[in-house]
């Protein structure tokens, strides 16, 4: 699967001028900001699961924003199919409200409306419910009172269960807004060959992206961390061709692998449970089930790690099997079988956690670098929304 990319074409070297033409001696292709994260609302019509899932493989997308609604008055009616369709495509899903407020009692009323809304929804529970503030009654007030009013509508947001982020224009960055109060910043230079605004979580470059497939023009956004990705791997659900060690090995590796295979203590059919850590040395591609053929649907880069629980050996090599975010299994390749070790595993015997008072099964996941749906699946959970003070969940 083709990752899109915006590419701008560079000249390194001004080059001489021959006979009234001028000749350039070398040109650099410069990879722009990436397509991390996409917003939309309404004017993008109903999306749908495979909008989303072309989104992610072909362009790398790997959360989404939608608007919930806007003032006290407005419900965006796309947004409960949009937040089910990119959810079914294994992205993360957030929700923005267009603020209109001219006061902290405006800016609360807003905040409760967006946040009953966004359950109503079905906007999952610590969820980024971010205040969008770029209208002409914000820019009426002074930056102290705009700071009173996020401040009041955080309060809110973080009580509904949500976590909280103003998005805003650079332009108005302590002129209208303290810089400090914006996480998600716009800003759409002619040039995209360098990374902007890296103090904050999420820098939107551009508002005319066009997907193959997809209705309307698009803001798209760079991630800089993994707050817009509750917090898990913002990186382990790209979708990317360009990873390489499993599956295509050539030449010399090729015949080593084949000799592996045919070894004797190599078995192609084998597997077994083993609970562990595997920090990867090298990029690795995501699988959806352990071989080389099945789909690839991400990938780790050096120096990340997974949580794991079970491996199997499948043709010469051992995968580590994890749940992923989306609540499905995926398979990364630890090594070849009697080769090389594509990484460093940290083996344990069963871990747990006892659940204290205040907890949440997200607060938890974080804690312990899991996603939720794996602790759902290791502990036979039924309900989410529902654990014990004292209960032990194995991880």
């Amino acid at each position: 699967m083709q990752k899109h990319k915006l590419i701008i074409g560079t000249a390194l070297v001004t080059g001489l001028m021959l006979g009234g033409a001028v000749v350039v001696f070398d040109q650099q292709q410069v990879e722009a900001a990436r397509t991390d994260m996409v917003d939309n609302s309404n004017h993008n019509g109903v999306m749908t699961v495979g909008n989303y899932t072309a989104m992610r493989n072909q362009y790398g997308v790997k959360a989404m924003t939608t608007k919930i609604s806007e003032g006290t008055y407005y419900v965006d009616p796309t947004a409960k199919p949009d937040i089910q369709a990119a959810q079914q495509a294994g992205l993360y899903v957030n929700g923005y409200y267009f603020c209109r407020y001219t006061n902290i009692a405006q800016a609360k009323a807003e905040a409760q409306f967006a946040v009953s809304q966004a359950k109503a929804d079905g906007l999952p529970v610590n969820a980024v419910l971010c205040a969008d503030i770029e209208s002409s009654q914000q820019r009426g007030l002074s930056t102290g009172e705009n700071d009173l009013c996020i401040s009041a509508m955080k309060q809110v947001v973080e009580a509904g269960g949500y976590r909280f982020d103003v998005y805003s224009m650079a332009s108005w960055g302590d002129s209208v807004l303290p810089w400090k109060d914006i996480g998600w910043i716009a800003s759409y230079p002619f040039n995209l060959n360098r990374d902007l605004f890296t103090h904050g979580h999420a820098w939107q470059f551009r508002s005319d992206q066009y997907f193959n497939g997809s209705y309307g023009k698009f803001d798209v956004s760079q991630l800089y961390d993994n707050f817009f990705t509750g917090g898990q791997n913002k990186n382990a659900v790209i979708s990317n061709n360009d990873t390489h060690n499993v599956g295509k090995n050539t030449g010399k590796q090729q015949n080593q692998m084949n000799t592996t295979k045919n070894s004797a203590n190599t078995s192609s059919d084998e597997d077994y449970s083993q609970n562990g850590t595997f920090t990867v040395n090298t990029t690795l591609n995501i699988r959806t089930a352990p071989s080389t053929s099945a789909a690839v649907v991400g990938s780790y880069a050096p120096g990340e790690s997974l949580i794991y629980d079970h491996v199997y050996i499948r043709d010469g090599y051992a995968w580590a099997r994890y749940m992923s975010y989306s609540g499905q299994y995926h398979y990364v390749a630890m090594g070849r079988m009697g080769g090389e070790e594509y990484g460093t595993r940290q083996v344990y015997s069963n871990r747990t956690y006892t659940v204290q008072s205040g907890d949440t099964l997200s607060g938890i996941a974080r804690q312990l670098g899991v996603s939720v749906s794996y602790l759902v699946s290791k502990n036979g959970i039924n309900n989410a929304n529902l654990i014990y003070v004292g209960e032990t969940l194995k991880y």
